[in-house]
């Protein structure tokens, strides 16, 4: 469970989860506290938490409250890329992310066309406690670095095996359609699925940006584990329909991009903004754009406001706003150097306090 509202948990020890093994993965659920120079060498604010974990779902998963997110990790030179990446910093993140307690990891195969899962697979190679592995099929590529989308059977049975391959282990611990793209193709993926469950590839399958009517489709077929949506401050639209369909029907949330991809962390500006790679998406983001780009700054100046009364970026309070909903199970964080690792990881502890959130409910209605 959680802690209370407005409780920081920082002080304490390190907790890290830990399972018993199970072909290459862990299953039963135990924690193990840790001194803090094992974690390396962090901040004053960043110096040492005890995570707890929720379970997604009706599985048998148990996340620590925020997961480290492979999408940047993949590089640039592809559709959604972020600009070129080093992969030396990039494993020292995820081993960063790790040492410190957080017990799962989310990538897909898309993320670099494949170079994330491959850099993920080396990050967690020999590791003596593998953390629990998250990533998700339907967004191929061709010869020419083209993404095509597709949920047919031969498709995925081709995916599946080389994100087994790419990863390096015997079965993913949660395994995710991306998109419901081609949407005509969704019952035949998710039988697909369901079968790559029966066959052991997969411990748990589960859908991302998928609607309340399509998860409905799904279920028709197998059950649903988890839900993989965008919510941020930004982005709300699943507080309508969705978070309360997933709690209805003990769904896993698990919610992508709380820092709106980076321009919540309190480190971006107008003027880095402008710096972005030209094969770094966000380049053509609205929100990064005028004049959607100078009032989420203003936000971010808020948030600020807030983390420092706590020691705390601006990225942290973005992240615990998204945590404060009783159906989101856990928050995916990204994280390309080790030193973002340390901004970030007080979220997994941090809560924000009832006047907090009612500060930035009025400053969001304020400024719409």
């Amino acid at each position: 469970m959680f802690r209370g509202i407005g409780q920081s948990g920082f002080g304490e020890p390190i907790v890290i989860v830990k399972r018993a093994p199970r072909k290459g993965h862990r299953k039963s659920m135990a924690t193990t506290t840790i001194p803090t120079s094992s974690a390396g060498k962090h901040s004053a604010a960043t110096s040492s938490a005890k995570f707890a974990t929720k379970t997604l779902g009706k599985s048998d998963l148990h996340l620590t409250p925020i997961g480290y997110g492979a999408w940047a990790i993949g590089g640039g030179n592809w559709e959604f890329g972020w600009g070129a990446q080093d992969e030396g910093e990039a494993i020292a993140a995820i081993e960063r992310a790790l040492d410190d307690g957080l017990n799962w990891i989310d990538t897909a195969a898309v993320y670099g066309l494949g170079h994330s899962e491959e850099v993920v697979g080396k990050a967690i190679k020999g590791r003596a406690t593998k953390p629990l592995v998250f990533t998700k099929c339907s967004m191929r590529w061709d010869g020419d670095r083209k993404i095509y989308r597709s949920l047919k059977k031969e498709s995925l049975e081709e995916e599946v095996n080389a994100s087994l391959r790419r990863l390096g282990v015997d079965a993913i611990d949660l395994y995710q359609i991306h998109w419901p793209n081609p949407e005509d193709q969704i019952e035949e993926g998710w039988e697909t699925l369901a079968r790559f469950k029966e066959q052991g590839k997969v411990r748990y399958i589960g859908v991302s940006n998928f609607s309340v009517a399509q998860m409905k489709r799904a279920q028709k077929i197998a059950p649903v584990t988890s839900l993989q949506p965008p919510y941020s401050l930004l982005r709300r639209d699943i507080e309508k329909e969705i978070l309360p369909f997933c709690q209805e029907n003990h769904i896993g949330v698990i919610n992508y991009s709380p820092m709106v991809s980076g321009l919540l962390t309190g480190k971006m500006t107008a003027e880095r903004v402008k710096g972005l790679p030209e094969d770094d998406w966000r380049k053509r983001s609205p929100n990064f754009q005028s004049p959607k780009l100078e009032r989420n700054l203003a936000l971010v100046d808020l948030l600020r406001q807030i983390g420092s009364q706590h020691g705390v970026e601006p990225g942290v309070v973005a992240i615990a706003w998204t945590l404060r909903q009783p159906g989101i199970t856990a928050a995916i964080v990204g994280a390309r150097r080790p030193d973002q690792v340390d901004g970030v990881r007080p979220a997994a502890t941090f809560r924000l306090s009832e006047s907090e959130i009612l500060r930035i409910e009025t400053w969001l209605e304020e400024h719409p």
